[in-house]
């Protein structure tokens, strides 16, 4: 089962969160039929927007992840909320790429140079929106600069997707957050730096069959933990055909008219979950009839 786990350690200097994401990302590449490198991409994304979800204090509080590069995957969206409920698209979803240097699939490549964007819709007027500057484009350690530069929020972000070679399926997924709190001493962040260096990649972790609880136990060796709760976290997509008719309702009577024109129906796909809407001239007649 997918899910987050939240521990605080060396009385609470230290917030953590370890996930396992694997079926929300077989999921998402299902859906959007990723090629390995889209699905490491969309996966680190989602499992990174998950566990900051999971920071969200509103019920209705909504998380936008988007890696605005320039490279060929083109735009990678994500968004997530407090509940464990991630979504998320590439524009580009069969990019494919020859290995980086080090022989793993490359996401950096795949993402370019550009920024990575959060916005946080909490119900105000205006919602927050932070940019910093695409530092790999391998997302993690963007995730990274981003706690650091923009929250001012020292913080250590490890994210990974393992693909099956036999039938290119998600053999796991899943990734970690760690930040200090601003009363951290440099004893904890000394000692917090060596564990980092010594830990194994977040794949090579799962793939041994590492629980959240085991990556945290592991990336924290020598510190108290306290695992203070858990949530179970998935794909969602709250599209439906009644959202939709409502967006087409939206559009206005002269562009449906001109849609009923074409005597042909219509399909709409939805970006997030690669769900296609069917509707009949016979429907858009009536929608037509709702427009003011």
């Amino acid at each position: 089962m997918d899910k987050i786990v939240r521990a605080m350690a060396a009385n609470a200097q230290i917030r953590a969160f370890a996930c396992v994401s694997r079926d929300m990302v077989e999921e998402a590449r299902e859906r959007h039929n990723l090629s390995p490198v889209a699905c490491a991409a969309l996966g680190r994304l989602m499992t990174g927007g998950a566990m900051m979800g999971a920071t969200l204090k509103g019920e209705d509080d909504i998380l936008t992840l988007q890696l605005l590069g320039d490279g060929p995957i083109g735009k990678v969206t994500v968004t997530a909320d407090s509940h464990g409920k991630v979504k998320g698209y590439v524009d580009n979803p069969s990019v494919m790429l020859p290995p980086n240097s080090i022989g793993k699939l490359d996401v950096g490549g795949a993402v370019g140079q550009g920024f990575l964007q959060v916005i946080k819709d909490m119900g105000l007027k205006e919602p927050y929106c932070g940019q910093v500057v695409l530092q790999t484009g391998e997302v993690a350690e963007d995730l990274t600069y981003y706690f650091v530069t923009s929250e001012q929020i020292p913080s250590s972000v490890g994210l990974g997707v393992l693909m099956d070679r036999e039938d290119a399926s998600v053999k796991c997924a899943g990734g970690f957050i760690l930040q200090l709190m601003p009363f951290a001493d440099d004893e904890t962040l000394e000692k917090l730096e060596a564990n980092l260096m010594k830990i194994q990649s977040v794949t090579s972790m799962l793939d041994s069959g590492m629980t959240p609880e085991q990556m945290l136990e592991t990336i924290l060796e020598g510190f108290d933990i306290e695992f203070t709760d858990e949530m179970s976290v998935g794909f969602f997509c709250n599209c439906s055909h009644e959202r939709v008719e409502k967006a087409l309702i939206s559009v206005g009577k002269k562009e449906l008219d001109a849609m009923i024109a074409d005597n042909e129906p219509i399909s709409i796909n939805c970006h997030f979950c690669n769900t296609n809407y069917e509707f009949s001239v016979e429907e858009l007649k009536k929608l037509a009839k709702n427009c003011r």
